[in-house]
């Protein structure tokens, strides 16, 4: 039996371990961002790190992108399974959606660490965004692609860093499998060198307190998670169920069906995807890892945010998902835009079923969008007659990836933030000096889109406006939700605005045309795309509050 002072002690020490295992997470960002060559991971921060204990769970992580960091334990678990026990300095990559990933684009480095003694600590991982890894269209990110090898290079969980040294030619493949080998060279090495950072931070705690000390710091930081979550989910009592639906948007007018019911019972948490639509052709399809990561986070947003993110509360959810469906796809389906897109709506449906449950947390639907614009082409010099290349250390094709904000749902007291990336992604924007300076392209309007937000009580925030003109000519890609259905407004809260895309040939506004929301289009220097982002829908009546409850 323990004292009340031996008691506050224990939950100092815990807290302690927590926040020192939590800061090397965020030290290992730091440097990943610090050193990548891309303005994707370098301004915008599309990376996410964590620590794993020596069985591979969760122990903590930064305050970085949820569906990063929902799916990376299985990027772990397929990384053991597939290379064994690693070595000092060993580190093995992937990206493959149905091993462990995401898309294709997300690729993971994970590497063991070590004590002195040669013991395995835990292991450290990280998963960054790259703009281009080949593929039909540039930036990857198609609904054209047919399948998963035409949205680029796959890489199942193969060691890469062998003692501290890149193994045979597999750099020099990944490199020849992009439009921008330089800068994905860069991004690469950022990572190595980010686990790196975790690693030696981790050693250094093992040097200091002892390997079993940190074992069993460890597992209390895992096992002080599942008590949390467990008694956070206990509060709402008797069994309670609940069911959402919402609609996905495909290309050419299809649509699909995503639906949930939760069941809340005896401190745990059931989503079961029962009734959604099959993966098909022209639908942004996904893994059911990515599903995994969004109710990871839908458990955290609607109990508590201060439950620990880690493998402890983790272990509270159950996940029930149809094989082959478009929450849960199966190889070869190509799974690149469900990462973004079906993973926002896999979020919304979750919200909605666990409103009634937790009404004091609730939302209304946020943009339920990332809007992704992805711009390839070349660049010229200055001068140059049409046809000439310009050479800028062998880098003059360029890939521009960037996900835009838009309005936050409502919610009982507060309304929703405007402009801002919400849910299931947690990047910022690039700033317009940064996006100028490296690519061919000018930003000629950037603000707030007035009263696109869901009037209510607490209003939703508001979407985006942005005209970006191409300086060359150049493909676009766009992978956009949200231009059909409108974000629902929730307790007598109205609905916030669909989002638009346009292109102004020339930027005549004249001669405007409305863009599909999945498309891949030629542009002409000159040609300006113009974004019109979701409100959030808002929450609550206008008259009062309390009518709303």
């Amino acid at each position: 039996m323990t004292t009340p002072g031996q008691g506050t002690r224990a939950a100092a020490a815990l807290a302690v371990w927590q926040n020192r295992l939590a800061g090397i997470c965020g030290e290992m960002g730091a440097a990943l961002r610090r050193a990548a060559y891309s303005p994707n991971i370098k301004e915008r921060e599309d990376f996410s790190c964590a620590v794993f204990d020596a069985s591979g769970e969760l122990v903590a992580q930064a305050e970085h992108i949820p569906v990063h960091l929902g799916s990376m334990p299985a990027a772990v678990r397929a990384a053991l399974d597939s290379a064994g026990p690693l070595g000092p300095g060993d580190q093995v990559i992937l990206n493959d959606p149905f091993s462990g990933g995401t898309h294709l684009n997300d690729i993971t480095f994970v590497q063991a660490v070590h004590d002195d003694a040669g013991a395995c600590l835990g292991h450290v991982a990280n998963r960054a965004h790259h703009a281009d890894v080949g593929g039909v269209a540039a930036g990857s990110l198609s609904l054209d692609a047919v399948d998963t090898v035409a949205e680029g290079l796959c890489l199942p969980p193969v060691l890469a860093i062998r003692r501290g040294e890149w193994v045979g030619d597999l750099r020099r493949v990944i490199l020849a499998n992009t439009r921008t080998p330089v800068e994905r060279g860069g991004d690469l090495d950022a990572q190595w060198g980010a686990n790196r950072t975790g690693a030696g931070r981790l050693a250094e705690l093992g040097r200091r307190f002892g390997s079993d000390a940190v074992a069993r710091a460890m597992a209390a930081v895992n096992d002080y998670g599942e008590r949390r979550m467990r008694a956070a989910l206990g509060e709402v009592g008797a069994v309670t169920e609940r069911s959402f639906a919402d609609v996905l948007e495909g290309v050419g007018g299809e649509t699909a069906r995503i639906e949930v019911r939760v069941a809340v019972s005896e401190g745990r948490l059931r989503a079961d995807f029962a009734g959604t639509s099959p993966a098909r052709r022209g639908l942004p399809c996904t893994v059911a890892t990515v599903t995994r990561a969004c109710v990871e986070y839908a458990a955290r947003a609607m109990t508590d945010p201060d439950v620990p993110r880690n493998g402890g509360a983790s272990r509270c959810l159950d996940l029930v998902v149809p094989p082959g469906s478009v929450v849960a796809a199966l190889p070869p389906t190509p799974v690149g835009a469900g990462n973004v897109e079906t993973s926002q709506r896999i979020a919304d449906v979750l919200l909605g079923a666990l409103a009634p449950i937790f009404p004091a947390r609730a939302c209304a639907a946020s943009q339920g969008t990332m809007n992704n614009i992805l711009i390839g082409g070349l660049r010229h010099a200055p001068g140059t007659t049409e046809g000439e290349r310009w050479d800028v250390a062998g880098e003059d094709p360029f890939v521009y990836y960037e996900t835009l904000g838009g309005g936050q749902g409502g919610r009982p007291g507060r309304a929703g933030g405007s402009g801002i990336h919400t849910h299931m992604t947690n990047t910022k924007n690039t700033p317009i000096e940064a996006l100028e300076r490296a690519f061919p392209l000018r930003v000629l309007r950037y603000r707030l889109r007035r009263g696109s937000g869901g009037a209510g009580w607490a209003p939703g925030g508001e979407g985006i406006e942005r005209d970006l003109q191409v300086l060359e000519d150049a493909t676009v890609s766009l992978i956009t939700e949200r231009r059909v259905s409108q974000p629902w407004g929730l307790a007598g809260g109205g609905p916030g605005a669909v989002g638009e895309n346009w292109l102004l040939p020339d930027g005549d506004e004249s001669r405007a045309e409305c863009l599909p929301d999945k498309c891949t289009i030629q542009l002409k220097a000159g040609d300006v795309l113009r974004m019109l982002t979701p409100g959030g829908g808002g929450w609550g009546t206008r008259t009062s509050p309390a009518s709303s409850m």
